[in-house]
């Protein structure tokens, strides 16, 4: 739907109103006019959410919040300039349970924070508007259907019958932040406003590169006679004219050759702007993009393969939660820093899961310009929902519709999901398959889903496949094999993943500076666990499991580093948490790996601390990101141990352009002298990947790996670094310890050099005697490009420094560079 609000935001006549909100006792008035006048109102903001305006009026701690779904919520907001005539209210979403009035008289009844609500008035002068949010937890406890399977996730099993978000309800790892108020705009338009209803873009590319464009629409009130519209795009034009049998216009247009829309990791997200011309007016309506999309499931049919514009897409990223759980924001100003660091670290897919809120258009059209491709769940989550409840079930049609519409031009959606582990809750719970695959995800969503965006493929619930929806080697999958279960890195092959729409949950370390706790609590402070989650009646937590892979990486206790070495600790947390991830996503993206994705757990915390997310609540990268961003290049070398088949060597080519690269290999003593040594000239196709062996650098059998045992292990590492064959410049590089880190751990001595490079910027040239593991920088004030890497000899590394937006312009630059195995090393600069 695009408005007058959208179209001519001067339209609105509720732009420039002035809200205030004010808390009072469930059910304590049933109208406005049985307020209290001595009731204490504050102002707040439109969209926005109650602990949003608390918590600018100094009335709410997102650290120890105070709880809102235990009593009623009042907006109240007068019309700023009288009006007269009919006009429309339209409210794009309404958290939960919502009444409103208008002079009070009843004006609309809303009871899903999802649904979008527009009612016609007849306004005769200004009006006082008032919306009262009840207290939700009384609707909670309301006696339902007997549901077949219950969950830990969330504390208010009642969840299943309100149609609102789980954050909030899921202790562990989530604040009890609650999500009430007009957390989406609310407009007040007047009918004779130019409006386009039910506008719906469709925009699809087949496979001789021709793109085909449908728009259809509703004229409003102010172009309901207009004569001569017509729509263009990309330099052609084609008449609205009648759809057929039903209201309204559409316009059809072939494009051939148009610019195709790509994931910004295999070409250009290039978009074309949709404009509505003709009878005097000229509008923009939206920016599209052609893309082809498809699902191939391999040859036993148990896969899940993307496939955009006829090439296969590795998928990789993470799990969003939220910008702001406390705001819940839905403006390209809150999602475009979180949207450009998942960029610049090489993702190409969030997906918004079914336990968060879905998120509103400007984090589509974001992803649409960046090149993201979003993996949607619809707003369902581990519960039985009602589904055959025909009320139920007729409006989860409606709300998915609407949630969807918003969309309908957008590129970057490609994938629509029934929800998040509904089929895994009831098979785990041993229920036969014909108690938990119903007809919801099977029959109402998709169905619903594909009335609005019928070029998306639709998956039932995630994770799901034949059989037992939970296992990894069968369709989409939850995998925490590695991860929360504490398995060795190799079940990453065991497993045979194929797509797994989450994996590798962590209890992730900020870095030195970042929110660690309540008042930066530190690790040994007793408000650290905190921000540590867990699961539920469960007698360990996600930083316990960080533990086990310190302990398996390094061969060190960390409780024994926990009490004396506490900064030695954290750094061995963040970095084991690193090499997990880069190890993880070597073997999934080798060439003949059975996964074609990977979306990990979680993009960002909810709170400070070590939580799930690889980037702070306050948008600092955390190691984890750092890693997976080396992890996720387009251009990659990477390596994994095939035993006594030797080292393999995989390089990957996402890109659009053919490449010409050189590998340079070196086995390396722990003096950091290079014991074998090879090299290697590789022309990569676009979008491709190959295989070799190290001994085929080399030229000849050398044990590289140190499988055969052959005497004592003449290296400990093995570097590979992959050069443009014809500038010589170092494009990737891995890293490979044959006898494990804690045997590559010799001391080691940086040096560290501030620069400034040919354009200006500030860099650190670093370099190392021997092979430096987990190089950190810590640069107060300032966010280094890559962090966490490892560095070998003769290898200078120039890391830039970017600063952020609260480093005043004079300020020096001070800090210093460390690794596990090397003390740090201060430097400074005017």
């Amino acid at each position: 739907m695009i408005d007058a609000a959208t179209l001519d935001g001067s339209a609105d006549l509720l732009r420039d109103a002035e809200w205030e909100l004010a808390l009072t006792p469930a059910g304590l008035a049933s109208a406005p006019r049985e307020l209290s006048g001595e009731t204490g109102w504050i102002a707040a903001q439109v969209p926005g959410t109650a602990a949003e305006a608390l918590e600018r009026a100094g009335r709410f701690d997102r650290d120890a919040p105070l709880p809102l779904h235990d009593q009623d919520v009042w907006y109240r907001a007068r019309l700023p300039v009288p009006a007269n005539g009919p006009c429309r209210l339209v409210a794009e979403g309404l958290a939960t349970i919502c009444e409103a009035w208008l002079d009070n008289e009843p004006l609309l009844i809303s009871s899903s924070m999802y649904a979008r609500q527009e009612i016609a008035i007849d306004l005769e002068r200004a009006e006082e508007i008032h919306l009262c949010f009840r207290a939700l937890r009384p609707h909670l406890k309301m006696p339902g259907p007997r549901a077949r399977w219950k969950t830990k996730l969330v504390n208010e099993p009642g969840l299943r019958l309100v149609r609102t978000t789980f954050l909030g309800h899921m202790p562990g790892w989530c604040p009890e932040v609650h999500a009430v108020g007009p957390w989406r705009p609310l407009h007040l338009v007047p009918e004779s406003a130019v409006r386009l209803e039910d506008l719906s873009v469709t925009a699809t590319l087949d496979a001789e590169g021709t793109g085909h464009l449908r728009v259809r629409l509703i004229p409003g009130l102010g172009l309901a006679e207009a004569k001569g519209l017509r729509i263009t795009c990309a330099g052609h034009e084609a008449d609205l004219s009648k759809a057929g049998d039903e209201d309204g216009l559409e316009a059809r247009l072939t494009l051939p050759g148009v610019a195709p829309w790509w994931p910004h990791t295999h070409g250009t997200p290039a978009l074309h702007e949709v404009r509505l011309a003709g009878a005097g007016v000229d509008i923009s309506l939206c920016r599209t993009g052609f893309r082809r999309i498809e699902v191939d499931h391999g040859p036993d049919g148990a896969g899940f393969s993307l496939r955009i514009n006829g090439s296969p897409v590795f998928c990789r990223g993470a799990v969003w939660t939220s910008a702001d759980i406390v705001s819940l924001p839905g403006t390209r100003d809150a999602y475009a820093p979180w949207l450009t660091l998942a960029r610049d670290a090489n993702m190409n897919m969030l997906r918004i899961g079914g336990t968060m809120a879905p998120e509103a258009r400007a984090f589509f059209e974001l992803c649409d310009e960046l090149g993201l491709l979003v993996w949607q769940d619809l707003p369902f989550a581990n519960l039985d929902y009602p589904a055959s409840d025909p009320d139920f079930a007729e409006a989860i049609r409606r709300e998915t519709r609407e949630i969807l519409a918003g969309t309908s031009f957008c590129p970057s959606l490609a994938v629509i999901c029934g929800g998040s582990e509904m089929h895994q809750q009831g098979a785990m719970m041993g229920l036969p398959e014909s108690r938990w695959n119903g007809p919801l995800t099977r029959e109402i969503l998709p169905e619903a889903a594909a009335s609005v965006r019928p070029d998306v493929p639709y998956v039932p619930n995630s994770p799901s496949g034949e059989g037992l929806p939970f296992l990894p080697g069968n369709g989409i999958a939850h995998y925490y094999g590695v991860g929360a279960y504490r398995r060795p890195l190799e079940d990453t092959r065991r497993a045979n993943v194929r797509f797994a729409g989450e994996c590798l949950a962590f209890s992730n370390v900020p870095e030195t500076g970042a929110p660690m706790g309540p008042e930066g609590a530190p690790c040994h402070h007793p408000d650290w666990k905190r921000g540590v989650p867990r699961d539920r009646d469960v007698g360990w937590d996600f930083e316990d499991v960080r533990d086990h892979y310190v302990r398996d990486l390094y061969r060190v206790d960390p409780l024994d580093l926990r009490y004396g070495d506490p900064a030695s600790y954290l750094d061995h947390g963040r970095a084991a948490v690193a090499e997990v991830m880069e190890a993880t996503f070597a073997e999934w993206r080798r060439p003949a790996s059975s996964c074609a994705g990977a979306l990990v757990w979680t993009f960002q915390d909810l709170m400070p601390g070590a939580g799930w997310g690889i980037v702070s609540c306050d948008g600092t990268p955390k190691s984890a990101l750092y890693a997976l961003k080396r992890a996720f290049a387009p251009l990659r070398v990477s390596t994994t141990d095939e035993g006594t088949n030797g080292l393999a060597v995989h390089v990957a080519n996402d890109g659009p352009a053919p490449r010409r690269v050189k590998l340079a290999l070196r086995c390396l003593a722990r003096n950091g002298m290079a014991v074998a040594s090879g090299e290697h000239v590789l022309d990569m196709a676009p979008h491709g990947s190959k295989s070799l062996w190290a001994t085929d650098l080399i030229g000849a059998f050398f044990d590289v790996t140190h499988a055969y045992r052959f005497g004592p292990a003449s290296h400990d590492c093995v570097h590979v670094a992959m050069l443009d064959a014809e500038t010589g410049a170092r494009l990737d590089e891995a890293f490979h310890f044959p006898l494990g880190r804690s045997r590559a751990m010799s001391p080691a001595d940086l040096s560290v050099t501030p620069e400034r490079d040919e354009a200006g910027h500030t860099v650190l040239r670093i370099a190392a005697d021997r092979v430096a593991q987990s190089v950190a920088i810590d640069a107060p004030g300032y966010l280094p490009q890559d962090n966490w890497f490892h560095l070998a000899p003769g290898c200078e590394r120039l890391v830039r420094l970017v600063a952020r937006e609260e480093m005043p312009a004079s300020a020096g630059l001070s800090g210093s560079v460390r690794a596990l195995n090397a003390a740090p090393t201060g430097f400074s600069a005017g």
